[in-house]
Order: structure tokens, then sequence, then C-alpha cells
């Protein structure tokens, strides 16, 4: 008899946030015994952890910029009918092959409106099915810039109804309940199911002795995947003289989506301006051991990236991106301040100034409880997940 299967949908468009929450949870369904299938539709991320997981990656596709008004494809070309048709068909064949008992789609119907070209078809498809699997929709803490949008969210209601059984929130309702965000949250609350925070498995103690890292204690500067961070960067290199921390070692990792000259602006401003006391590279493997020693980190305030101050146990400040009329990380970020585990520099007044002022505080500061918040969503996600398929009737 074969095993349970599951079919997992995500696309990142700007960060790599979504992917790497999607792959815990597939390792952690991986690890219960279940077959997965992981269908991604944004650029390849190297370095990307599957265990037992079978990976598909369909023709890439990413935002042009931060307003996700316009999709490009793998050659950086404005997507169109030719090009969603061919995805659509290769999508659905990937779940015909994987004949799953759940299907797994990540964010819609609370985002990804611009997927709707494959979306729609897929829940189509697998509504229709002989044997119809288990649909579940699985979503981060705090909704986007739709959430604004009254129509919008009546959108997100109408689609959750007609196609969906669960949503799997994954988030801890003590620091933001999903009604923050989504207006409708009363209406779905017999399907709705928080899990916590999904975040790496990843002990505080792992970085502080770690080979290859500094002797000394750091400021680590980064932004996650690095496609919206020159600001922070440029900043927080003017912020380094005016802060108590002037003469620690200050660590930019620009990320691997930060543009090749980009990168190099930042190393070049870093040489000229630092005094030896910058290093400039890539993201590295290894972030969550350089921030279970750092003296302080300075960040955007991106899902992934909060979680992993908290399970390091760092001393933080962070900055959200608002472009484009977003609200997500403010929204993360003002939560996590209200509780006392990061300080808070808004987008608006970002000045060096303010930066040092921030880190200064931060350094002072005792290091964050992470118990405080439920962080071990992925494995709530597959605990869940497999108990309706048990459930579930084909």
């Amino acid at each position: 008899m074969r095993r349970r299967r599951a079919f997992l949908y995500v696309q990142h468009l700007l960060g790599i946030g979504h992917l790497r929450r999607t792959s815990m949870i597939a390792n952690a369904l991986a690890a219960q015994g279940i077959d997965v299938t992981l269908a991604s539709g944004g650029f390849p991320v190297q370095g990307l952890r599957m265990e037992g997981v079978h990976f598909v990656q369909l023709p890439p596709a990413a935002a042009a910029d931060f307003t996700f008004k316009a999709i490009v494809d793998e050659h950086k070309m404005p997507i169109d009918d030719e090009w969603r048709s061919r995805r659509r068909a290769i999508l659905l064949d990937a779940w015909r092959v994987s004949d799953p008992h759940v299907v797994v789609v990540e964010l819609f119907p609370f985002g990804r409106r611009q997927m709707r070209f494959e979306l729609v078809p897929l829940l189509d498809a697998v509504a229709g099915a002989e044997r119809r699997p288990l649909v579940v929709s699985s979503v981060r803490d705090v909704l986007g810039s739709g959430q604004k949008n009254p129509a919008r969210q009546d959108e997100m209601l109408e689609a959750f109804e007609r196609y969906f059984d669960h949503v799997l929130v994954h988030g801890d309702p003590t620091v933001i309940p999903f009604g923050t965000t989504f207006r409708h949250a009363d209406k779905i609350r017999q399907k709705l199911h928080y899990t916590g925070y999904v975040a790496e498995s990843v002990s505080p103690e792992a970085g502080r002795d770690g080979a290859g890292l500094a002797s000394d204690p750091e400021v680590i500067v980064s932004a996650g995947g690095g496609a919206v961070g020159m600001r922070l960067f440029e900043t927080a290199i003017r912020a380094r003289t005016l802060s108590v921390m002037g003469n620690a070692n200050w660590r930019i990792l620009c990320g691997v989506n930060t543009p090749a000259a980009d990168f190099g602006h930042i190393a070049e401003m870093a040489r000229s301006l630092g005094k030896d006391r910058f290093i400039v590279e890539r993201a590295r493997e290894d972030f969550p051991a350089l921030l279970a020693r750092c003296a302080v980190s300075i960040s955007q305030a991106g899902y992934n990236t909060m979680l992993d101050i908290l399970q390091a146990g760092a001393r933080s400040v962070v900055v959200p991106f608002a472009g484009g009329g977003e609200i997500e990380q403010t929204v993360r970020a003002q939560a996590f301040a209200e509780q006392g585990l990061v300080e808070l520099v808004s987008e608006e007044e970002l000045t060096p100034q303010r930066l040092a002022a921030a880190v200064d505080r931060a350094a002072l500061a005792p290091r964050p409880i992470c118990g405080r918040v439920d962080l071990q969503g992925a494995g709530r996600s597959a605990e869940l997940i497999c108990d309706w398929m048990r459930e579930w009737k084909w």
C-alpha cells in the first residue's frame, strides 16, 4: 500500500521567505512518513534544505519591482499568455502525477492574485477530481497590502469558502491574531488553525563558538534576500561611527537577490567610510550562528528574519520594509516591539542618527526570551495535516 501523499505549491516573488517557510513544512511532513511533492514557482534558491521531498521547479517568475504589479519570467521579460499556458500545464501535470491526498497552497486566496491564471484551474481540477483531496491554505501571520481593500477581502473569503477545507495560520494569536489583517477571520474560525510560527530548529548556543566566526561580537546587518535592502545598508554604514558599537566589526549580508552593481556599491561605500570595520558579503548558510553570537542585529522585519532573531536570542533593531504600500512587516515589527523583543525604527524615520540610537538601546538590553512566542509551526502544521488526512474519506 502506498504511503499518504501531499502536494505543496509556493510562489515567492520578491524575497525568499515564502519558499523557506513552505520547505520547512514540507520537511516536517516528510519526517512524518508522508510522500511530499513541493512545486515552486519562484527563482531557484541555493542552499535550500530538502529532506526526502520531491522538488518540482516550475518555470520561474518574479516581481519586476516591489509594487508586485508586473511579473517577469526567467529572462526578466513580462510574462504573456503563452508562458502562462505552458506553466499552468506543467503545474497541473505535477499535481496529477503526485496523486495527493492533500493539496497545500501557500498564501492563496489571501494573496498571490497574480497567479490566479494557474491556481484557479488547479483548484477547479482538484474540486472535480474523482478522489478529491483535502485542500489547505497555508498563510503567514499578517496579510499584505490587500488587507486594506474591503472588496479584495470579500474575494478572499469567497474563494476560500469555494475551494478550501482548512487554513493554517503560521503565527501566534497571542502576538498577532489573524483578524488583525483579515476582517472575515471570525467567519472562518471553524476552519482556522494557528500553528505557531514556522522557524528553523536552531539552538541559541549553536554559534557562540562556531568555527570560522569572528572572536569578538559583531553587528550583523541583513535584509533577507536583499532585493530591497539598499537604503538599510547605506544607512547602517553611516550609522557606525555614531554608535557605541562603532569599534566593533559590522558584517553586511547583502543577500542572494542583491544585484551585482548594488553589491559593488555597498562594498565600495564600506571601504571608503568603514576604516576596516566592515565585512561585506552575500548571505551565509550559517546566518543563525552569526545571529546567536552577534552583539546586535540590524535587519528588515520579514517573517523568517524575525524568527531567526528570536531563535538566536539576538538583540536586534528592525526596520520594516514599507515600499509599495506594504504594511505586513510593519504590523509584525510593531507587535514584536510591544512585546519587548526588538527595537523598532520605521523606514519613514530611518536616519543614521536614529539607527545608531536604536543600536545603542539594543546593545544595552537583555537578550529576548524566545519562549514567549510559539515557534513550533512546522511540526504543528505537519501534525494537523496528517490528522486531517487520516480522517479524510476518499
